[in-house]
């Protein structure tokens, strides 16, 4: 077992990508000799060179078409978005031609690139340095979205996004970049779950907690303060927002017949009312309550001296989960 931050995770994935194929190469804004902002990609220049540690201009969608190119010829681009708030610009490459091509082209052409992004707030950024458009990308059809919450899934779901011959979203928590956790560096790919398999993190028998991204150590940490009063909650980190992993969540909500659907982003079209609705339909008989949401506010991200009132915290989940629990 080797102790890595999710940084040094992400790290040693995207290094064991490249040494596994060299048709694996990275793109971004300032990747190379800096290593990226949060120093993902830090030393993979030196190593590996400068043909395939590209550092791009500035400009995302540019190097989403450059990337759609070198797909198109055999290569695995894994692109880097430096902030989430700078992927805008790439939409119409990512949502008209990335998306589709697949589809477009009934399955002759595949695009296998892996988009990473840094979203969510809490580290004190200015504007445009801290969102959450995932709810963007999972309503887009041909689109790949997951997202990590420790290092082990940080290490093993980006060498799987990279192997896939779909285009991935891979959403990375930058508040919890560098929470530390153990890894077991002997597995193998073929050992480990599915990126597209939630995965229950605490059993319980009272409500269903489900969250993902920066949001699963705030779900943890409010579990384990409702057990000291007795409240038994089970917690879902979704891992993957589109395709929902439905039977984990079912099964779970059959068994508590509550739920609590946490996240970042705002609640209007947001992750946690597709999963409320998809629960409603399946579990309506099971369900003692109806599937409650803990978001962000339907506004921007708001500046970093007031973002605590913004994003879900331990007393709000609690909260809901007292709701839940009183109908």
């Amino acid at each position: 077992m080797t102790e890595l931050s999710i940084v040094q995770a992400l790290n040693r994935g995207l290094r064991c990508a490249m040494e596994s194929d060299p048709k694996v190469l990275l793109m971004g804004e300032d990747i190379g000799k800096l290593g990226g902002v949060f120093r993902v990609t830090e030393g993979l220049q030196k190593d590996f060179g400068e043909d395939r540690v590209i550092d791009a201009p500035l400009a995302e969608s540019g190097i989403v078409g450059t990337a759609i190119g070198l797909a198109l010829y055999g290569y695995r681009p894994v692109i880097e978005i430096q902030f989430d708030g700078f992927v805008y610009p790439a939409f119409d490459q990512i949502i008209v031609q990335l998306a589709r091509m697949r589809y477009r082209s009934a399955g002759v052409l595949q695009l296998p690139i892996t988009i990473r992004m840094p979203f969510g707030g809490g580290i004190g950024s200015v504007e445009h340095h801290g969102e959450s458009p995932e709810a963007y990308f999972a309503s887009t059809p041909g689109l790949r979205v997951v997202t990590c919450a420790n290092p082990v899934d940080a290490y093993w779901m980006i060498q799987q996004a990279i192997a896939s011959d779909d285009p991935v979203i891979f959403l990375e928590p930058k508040r919890r970049y560098w929470q530390k956790g153990e890894v077991d560096l002997s597995e193998t790919l073929t050992s480990v779950p599915s990126m597209y398999q939630a995965k229950v993190l605490v059993e319980g028998s009272d409500c269903t907690i489900i969250c993902y991204g920066p949001t699963v150590a705030t779900s943890l940490h409010a579990a384990a303060l409702a057990a000291q009063d007795g409240v038994s909650l089970e917690v879902i980190d979704l891992r993957t927002l589109s395709p929902l992993d439905l039977v984990t969540m079912e099964k779970s909500v059959k068994k508590t017949g509550r739920a609590v659907v946490v996240h970042e982003a705002s609640s209007s079209g947001g992750i946690g009312g597709e999963v409320g609705q998809c629960l409603t339909e399946s579990c309506f008989y099971y369900l003692q309550a109806p599937v409650l949401r803990v978001t962000g506010y339907d506004t921007p991200y708001p500046p970093s001296r007031i973002e605590d009132v913004y994003l879900p915290d331990v007393d709000r989940i609690l909260d809901a989960v007292e709701k839940s629990m009183s109908y």
